[in-house]
């Protein structure tokens, strides 16, 4: 029951009701640390049942050409559509965003030369490849040697069609809210389990 109730309440809830450290004393002296151990393991590990909206960030290190320097933008998608199994591409129909932040100008998916066929968000295996994104005079993000593919290579774009490989692009999942707070929970019981044996040692 105890676990049960854990694992539904969130950290404001608990706070709410109890001091957080009077609510593990509690539960350490009825459960013992292995127990804690597991709900804290569970917290984290626990994934929704459904499909999600996926969010990711990514940086472009820009280290030659005319605007050398760092650029930062994300992208999301629906993961109903990914198996995990071999070579997908996600594209706009697939509810794919891009949003990129280049020279004081932000672009977006629609901005893609060839909206709404592009761009694309390409995974082998469930694993990232990245976009194919091209901004005509501007930019191109993926593998000019298979652009059906996403990738990781930056390219400044001349005359809207020669490509000159300037840098890469590199690619972070957004973690989820609920991953995110059961870090937190598996990290504060960790911090009250060394704070109560060093007060044992003490004593």
């Amino acid at each position: 029951m105890i676990i049960g109730r854990l694992i539904k309440c969130n950290c404001v809830t608990i706070l709410h009701f109890l001091s957080l450290e009077h609510f593990f004393m509690k539960l350490a002296k009825g459960l013992g640390i292995a127990t804690i151990a597991a709900i804290s393991v569970a917290a984290v590990g626990v994934q929704p049942t459904q499909a999600a909206i996926v969010n990711y960030n990514f940086i472009v290190d820009a280290t030659s050409g005319s605007n050398p320097g760092q650029y930062f933008g994300s992208l999301k998608y629906d993961d109903s559509f990914l198996t995990g199994l071999g070579l997908e591409t996600l594209g706009v129909e697939n509810g794919l965003e891009v949003k990129f932040n280049y020279l004081g100008n932000t672009y977006t998916e629609e901005d893609d030369e060839f909206y709404d066929l592009y761009p694309i968000v390409s995974f082998n295996d469930g694993k990232l490849l990245g976009l194919s994104y091209f901004v005509a005079d501007k930019f191109f993000i993926g593998n000019e040697n298979n652009l059906d593919v996403g990738g990781n290579i930056f390219y400044e774009i001349d005359g809207s069609v020669f490509a000159t490989e300037v840098g890469t692009v590199r690619y972070s999942q957004v973690p989820e809210p609920f991953a995110v707070s059961g870090i937190a929970i598996a990290a504060t019981v960790g911090l009250f389990m060394k704070r109560k044996k060093k007060a044992t040692l003490v004593g």
